[in-house]
């Protein structure tokens, strides 16, 4: 088996690794990170000269092309040093780039995607509920109800990140209850966040401050027919394929953490003196940082298997969960070892090993719980539905 990196990635990959040096180093992120409420735009336009945005864009509507193994390299390098604030870039690449590439009609596509390469719009989701959390569906009761030349949506979403600075966001609607089983009768709406009808509010939080989770109310807001993605009432089942991509991305931000709790511990370990000497000679912290040493290859090899299944067109649902688990619990584990071993410093806004431990802790929750993917896992092994 050959885990090398083709030469046309790993030139990407010390391209995305040199414009973090240059472009967003941990200093920026921290500043960046600090300032609650304020969404980085400045970022996001820094990522949108670099080209970031057409990741995963075909180049007939504009995009840099490139398949979900190019995504996770330029994760794993962003997340690095921006930890959370990836999904700066990330978000708007999963509701447009992919869902949009992957659903939308040629119109579409046309009038969507160009825009989302050049960094000229954003985009958000709304799946989430206020009383639903994982069971998307099972709780769902924002509902779209068809009129003359489109759809009527009235309901709630919750967590939606950056949807107050969005110029679209995804949407998930029931517009068939008379259906037998939940996951029909669902479908998704690019809904215009300047649409009538539509209230946006931020939710303070732990972690990824800058990047603002919000919590969106929908009055009778009108959705235009062609604004809808797909085939009306079967959005789950389109929905799978770009679910495995989410997780994939997202386990690869999780890499590019550890990447930056060990960078950081390495570094500590070896300015820091303590009982006359540096404190990387003491037993205890050579063994935190073997063992994020380990983390960080059992990850990485995770991470890029599920990548390149998905890549090749294989079933990846079971490795993408599997990923999603491993990574975000490895990264919640290096982060908070990581601060151990600043001790104080660790705890101190003026280093970054505080912001990985609030961002990644996340990771364990969303976009599904750690304890929800197990349970998917066990039953693609053979055991009984538990839920």
């Amino acid at each position: 088996m050959d885990f090398r990196l083709s030469g046309d990635q790993q030139e990407f990959r010390k391209m995305v690794h040199e414009w973090v040096e240059r472009e967003a180093p941990k200093s920026w992120a921290r500043e960046l990170e600090a300032k609650e409420h304020e969404w980085p735009h400045e970022l996001w336009d820094r990522m949108a000269a670099a080209g970031f945005h057409g990741i995963g864009i075909e180049e007939q509507y504009g995009g840099q092309g490139g398949d979900v193994v190019a995504q996770v390299l330029l994760a794993r390098e962003l997340s690095r040093s921006l930890a959370g604030l990836t999904w700066v870039w990330g978000i708007s690449s999963f509701a447009g780039a992919k869902s949009v590439g992957l659903y939308g009609t040629e119109e579409q596509k046309g009038r969507l995607l160009p825009r989302l390469a050049r960094g000229e719009e954003k985009w958000a989701i709304g799946f989430t509920e206020p009383n639903g959390g994982t069971d998307v569906l099972g709780a769902m009761r924002t509902n779209a109800k068809r009129v003359d030349g489109g759809w009527v949506i009235n309901g709630q979403k919750t967590w939606s990140s950056m949807s107050h600075v969005a110029d679209y966001i995804l949407v998930m609607a029931r517009t068939n209850d008379d259906v037998p089983k939940r996951h029909q009768g669902v479908s998704l709406f690019i809904v215009p966040t300047k649409t009538a009808g539509l209230t946006i509010r931020e939710i303070p939080k732990l972690g990824m401050r800058a990047l603002g989770s919000c919590d969106v109310y929908f009055d009778d807001v009108f959705v235009a027919d062609d604004n809808v993605l797909g085939e009306p009432d079967r959005a789950w089942y389109m929905l799978l394929p770009t679910l495995n991509n989410e997780r994939i991305v997202l386990s690869a931000l999780c890499l590019g953490i550890i990447d930056g709790v060990l960078e950081d511990a390495l570094r500590y370990t070896k300015e820091r003196e303590a009982f006359g000497g540096p404190i990387g000679r003491f037993q205890a912290l050579q063994h935190y940082v073997a063992d994020m040493a380990m983390a960080q290859m059992q990850t990485e090899l995770v991470v890029y298997k599920a990548a390149w299944l998905q890549g090749n067109g294989e079933p990846a649902g079971q490795e993408s969960n599997m990923a999603k688990v491993i990574a975000s619990e490895h990264a919640g584990l290096a982060a908070d070892r990581g601060l151990q071993i600043l001790g104080g410093m660790g705890y101190s806004a003026e280093t970054d090993m505080q912001r990985y431990w609030r961002d990644v802790r996340l990771l364990r929750i969303g976009p599904i719980t750690n304890e929800m993917a197990r349970n998917g896992i066990a039953e693609n092994l053979g055991m009984p539905r538990s839920f």
